[in-house]
């Protein structure tokens, strides 16, 4: 009662919406209206028109949403190339509806065999600077997307492998128009112009092309042609493969040491959901090597141990204590499990959570909260992991009911800045924590090892009632995507609102002691409530791209949110 008083005082209300572009992980390109649009039978929500569409059509033609979902990833990396590709890695979500069944997949880049763990120190011994490990071959890692991919629709593909490739190969082929957020990315970032292939594809004499150009891409066209044609080996043994290979080798920016045994000893792994019940639900994400899973489900069950649903005056400050919570053990513990032992189950056990939403006081925690230490868990070391992913998350429902809920990306926009066959390779291996010991000189967790995934932040997310599925959801957005994810789910969940309104409301981020609001989306009382408890509080842009859909007795309900160019197509 003492903790809900107090709370009271913070009357959150939202303001004017924000227009002013922040230089993120992908620039904000401006808000349009809340999109939100229900049918009865499928749909596919997506970051762009082209991919929704093209996702549709393959759903009308008897496809299963893991179809749609191939359809989608292979046209996004045409249309939205700055986020996702074929050239990237991705995580899914899968829920079988005639085995009611629900799959994880794991289609996370791998460290190629050659990498040491001294991979991101320099010359001193001293962790790279961010953005000097970002562009290059040093930065990427071995696709995943296609491998993933290609496992799922042997197991839930319905229509035929190439049918699926078409409409990305005839949209490159035709050409589309370039969008304006497309176009806005480029125009910030005229040093992805590095690549002569980008250079050619995206700029005319140094700067960007505008909007509504016709942009043809024949050297995907052709790329997808053969994937098509001879499968998912073609990309991981074939010509490509050595295409792939002598263009991260010979990168004049740093050279990477990806080799053709890398990309032909990639696999991609089906795993068990995390799951978690909160409230009347129960709610999955994908397990380690993503940390997007635990870590939501960690500030969900915090949250429901303050019993403060129905006390809206509390959220913003109970969220970003939990959150700073869940990210102390989520930087602390989380890796590769194969590599590291990661205590999954422990770090979003209720008991566990319970003891860890008791620190929570009438007052900011000041300094770092530090790791807790949930059932299974073995000493592990942090050290620091920049993320800052190009990312796209799509949500589909076929005819049958089965769902997929995807998140993909190349991490950090246009990836390595290394374009090959047509589509841009990723930078994942920044993900890893550049620093293979601590102060200590213990080892940590997320170090660069052969062979190993990189710690995500990918939250792709199904949510069910009485053992059906009601909701899918995630988001991109790097580190932020845990934080987009929750609170979106705890309005939803917890407190009753609207999809289009939790998604559209303003953001609260706290990965740490600095919280971050969406700016323009709080009241000047609101942030300074905020600061007199002690919170380190900052306005900046959030370009989150949460696209969900609920399902409901009477059909279903897909969102795009505003904040990009997704939308909703269905039938």
């Amino acid at each position: 009662m003492r903790l809900f008083l107090f709370f009271t005082i913070l009357l959150i209300s939202f303001a004017a919406r924000a227009s002013d572009p922040l230089i993120v992980p992908e620039a904000a390109s401006g808000l349009t209206e809340n999109k939100s649009a229900s049918y009865k039978t499928a749909i596919a929500v997506t970051a762009n028109p082209y991919a929704s569409e093209a996702a549709k059509a393959i759903l009308a033609q008897g496809g299963s949403a893991v179809d749609a979902a191939i359809t989608a990833q292979l046209v996004l990396g045409l249309v939205e190339p700055q986020s996702s590709g074929i050239g990237g890695g991705a995580f899914m979500l899968h829920w079988d509806a005639q085995t009611q069944q629900l799959s994880s997949w794991n289609g996370r880049e791998t460290a190629p065999i050659a990498v040491e763990e001294s991979h991101f120190l320099n010359q001193h011994g001293k962790p790279m600077g961010f953005f000097d490990a970002v562009i290059g071959g040093h930065a990427v890692g071995v696709p995943g997307v296609i491998a993933m991919l290609d496992a799922a629709h042997k197991e839930y593909g319905k229509l035929p492998w190439a049918r699926l490739f078409q409409p990305a190969i005839d949209l490159a082929q035709t050409g589309f128009t370039l969008s304006p957020r497309l176009h806005t990315l480029l125009s910030k970032m005229p040093k992805v112009a590095v690549n002569p292939e980008i250079s050619q594809y995206f700029f005319n004499n140094g700067h960007a092309k505008p909007v509504g150009t016709l942009l043809k891409n024949p050297a995907y066209a052709e790329s997808l042609a053969l994937i098509a044609q001879e499968g998912a080996s073609a990309f991981y043994r074939g010509a490509l493969a050595k295409k792939i290979v002598a263009a991260v080798q010979s990168d004049p920016n740093r050279s990477g040491k990806l080799q053709l045994t890398d990309l032909a000893d990639y696999h991609a792994q089906r795993n068990e959901a995390v799951c978690t019940s909160f409230m009347a639900y129960q709610v999955c994400g994908v397990p380690p090597p993503s940390s997007g899973g635990t870590t939501v489900l960690a500030i969900l069950g915090i949250l429901q141990s303050l019993d403060i649903a129905d006390k809206p005056s509390a959220t913003p400050h109970a969220f970003i204590e939990a959150s700073r919570l869940a990210f102390a053990d989520r930087n602390h513990y989380v890796g590769d499990p194969d590599f590291v032992p990661v205590p999954t189950l422990g770090m979003v056990d209720h008991r566990y959570l319970k003891q860890r939403a008791a620190l929570i006081g009438t007052k900011a925690h000041q300094g770092s909260f530090l790791p807790g230490k949930p059932p299974g868990a073995q000493p592990r070391q942090t050290t620091p992991s920049p993320e800052l992913p190009s990312t796209s998350h799509f949500s589909i429902v076929d005819t049958q009911g089965n769902v997929v809920s995807m998140t993909t990306s190349i991490e950090t926009a246009f990836g390595s800045r290394i374009m090959v066959g047509g589509f841009l390779l990723n930078n994942q291996l920044t993900d890893f924590s550049f620093s293979p010991i601590n102060d200590e000189g213990e080892k940590v967790a997320n170090r660069i090892q052969a062979g190993k995934r990189p710690r995500s932040s990918m939250s792709p997310t199904i949510v069910f009632k009485d053992g059906q599925p009601v909701l899918a959801i995630g988001s991109p957005g790097g580190a932020r995507i845990i934080d987009y994810v929750a609170l979106s789910l705890y309005r939803i969940l917890a407190q009753g609102d609207s999809l289009s309104n939790a998604i559209s409301e303003g953001h609260i981020v706290a990965m740490g002691e600095q919280v971050e609001l969406e700016r323009g989306r709080f009241t000047p009382g609101s942030v300074t409530s905020l600061q007199q408890l002690g919170h380190r509080v900052k306005e900046s842009d959030q370009t989150s791209g949460i696209h969900a859909v609920r399902i409901t007795k009477d059909g279903l309900e897909g969102v795009a949110d505003p904040r990009r160019e997704g939308t909703i197509a269905g039938f």
